[in-house]
């Protein structure tokens, strides 16, 4: 830490001797850090969200150059994001997220030697995972006439889903490269790479959905471009200017594969519970009558949603190499405090948008569709918009906490509880029995929501960060190549 960050103002020591905070027990000391630890979060934040916007710019653009096309385009590739895209997209980046939290945490220790290391042995286990998940896509038409979707939506995200394969496929290398250059920081080049690829990306659906006449075969192949133009150009950055953590390929990627492979399927889990809830809901409304309207409402609704997700998002990043990073180098007050002030800030940011939501309601859908029906459907799912942006505010940045920490497994019995045992059916009751439609699914489902996150808070407010810090010691004495037993890796993560 910098000197200046030493004392505050009245020349009172803000850290101790270990490099750690001593503790905030006057509003001065409370107030310094704070500040410190806005500025190191949204250093690392700000380039990560502007990134993941331009990412999920991407998608979205591509559903507003087809959402011009019809109805009926904009709910199949609405099915394909929403169901399909959702389902692979959550497993690929759970998987991918054991990256993170090794990587962060081996970076705080000193031990930037293993970051390549960690990073070849994802793209194995990802390349492997997306292989085995390539069935989803290849028949994704059958899958969703069996989950009650109209047929003649369901053939055309089919053939949408078969066409942007390899962009699915891009993901194998995209997280890991992703995790690997944010674990130290080094975002700015990932702001860069976003926005130019967005660009690009906007330019070539213009000219194959409207000047080539292409349709939705156009729009898949500026999908499948702009992904591995991204993948690329990610990957040159490692290989050529990231000398540190990249020390070439490497046969110690395949060495003790099993136990990695281990932890990544509980970060899989822990995401994909989360990332499916929300998939469900596009499911269930596909069975609701006027399927059409109900779908393209919601997923206007959750594009909406995912444009102010996607800072959270970012933040969850964020605050995950932070504490990531903090617990690496034995500093237990630190990764706290870090994690006390980023959920506060997210929650004043959550309830900012909930503001210009509820003022915009009736307007912001004339952005997707020329419909009235439409419009008028999507502004009265508004209210419910608003406070699941206020819930997704902090419940991301908790999972961020969760990764940096190796606590996934935990998260994940807690999702299946407050999901799928209680916010999921609460959500089919009073969609369908209580015929409250669309409003009642999702209803339902933010009270699944609203448990979790009051879970998680609590679970939050005891751990004990010195205990934490103590895990990550085994767990980097195990990745780093020290003779433990690989099983230990299991039982602290």
């Amino acid at each position: 830490m910098d000197a200046p960050l030493l004392v505050n103002g009245e020349g009172a020591k803000l850290l101790a001797e270990d490099g750690d905070y001593v503790p905030a027990r006057n509003f001065k000391t409370v107030k310094d850090v704070f500040w410190i630890e806005t500025k190191r979060m949204w250093v690392i934040a700000l380039p990560i969200v502007f990134n993941i916007w331009c990412q999920f710019g991407v998608n979205s653009v591509t559903s507003i150059f087809v959402g011009h096309l019809g109805d009926i385009e904009l709910s199949a590739i609405s099915l394909i994001n929403s169901v399909i895209g959702s389902f692979a997209f959550g497993f690929m980046l759970g998987m991918g997220s054991a990256t993170e939290t090794l990587c962060g945490q081996a970076f705080g220790a000193g031990q930037v030697n293993m970051l390549g290391i960690y990073m070849q042995r994802s793209w194995v286990i990802l390349s492997v995972t997306s292989i085995l998940l390539l069935p989803i896509y290849i028949f994704a038409a059958p899958i969703l006439k069996l989950l009650g979707q109209q047929t003649d939506i369901a053939d055309l995200a089919g053939n949408f889903s078969i066409l942007v394969i390899p962009q699915f496929l891009s993901l194998a290398f995209n997280f890991p490269t992703q995790k690997f250059l944010q674990s130290q920081s080094k975002v700015n080049v990932i702001a860069w790479i976003g926005l130019v690829a967005l660009v690009l990306h906007v330019g070539m659906l213009w000219l194959l959905v409207y000047t080539l006449e292409l349709g939705l075969t156009g729009a898949a192949l500026a999908f499948d471009i702009t992904s591995w133009g991204i993948t690329a150009a990610q990957l040159i950055y490692v290989v050529v200017w990231c000398k540190d953590g990249w020390t070439g390929l490497s046969w110690l990627a395949f060495k003790d594969i099993w136990a990695f492979v281990r932890l990544s399927l509980a970060s899989a889990v822990m995401l994909c519970l989360e990332v499916w809830y929300m998939m469900s809901v596009i499911v269930l409304a596909g069975h609701l009558d006027n399927a059409v309207v109900a779908v393209d409402s919601l997923s206007i609704c959750m594009n909406i949603n995912g444009w102010e997700g996607m800072i959270f998002i970012g933040i969850n990043a964020a605050v995950s190499v932070r504490v990531s990073n903090e617990l690496g180098l034995g500093r237990p007050r630190a990764a706290k405090y870090s994690v006390y002030v980023t959920t506060f800030q997210s929650l004043l940011l959550g309830v900012f948008f909930m503001g210009i939501v509820l003022t915009t309601r009736n307007y912001y859908a004339l952005i997707f569709t020329n419909s009235l029906v439409l419009q008028e459907a999507v502004s009265k799912l508004g209210v419910l918009l608003a406070i699941t942006m206020v819930l997704n505010s902090v419940q991301p940045v908790i999972s961020g906490v969760a990764v940096g920490g190796g606590w996934q497994a935990l998260v994940a019995y807690i999702n299946v509880g407050c999901y799928y045992l209680f916010g999921l059916p609460l959500g089919f009751l009073l969609g369908y029995k209580a015929n409250l439609g669309v409003e009642g699914l999702w209803g339902g489902m933010i009270c699944g929501i609203l448990l979790q996150t009051f879970l998680l808070m609590f679970i939050l407010y005891k751990t004990n960060w010195k205990k934490e810090v103590e895990q990550t010691n085994a767990r980097m004495l195990v990745w780093g190549g020290q003779q433990i037993e690989v099983d230990k890796i299991a039982a602290s993560a």
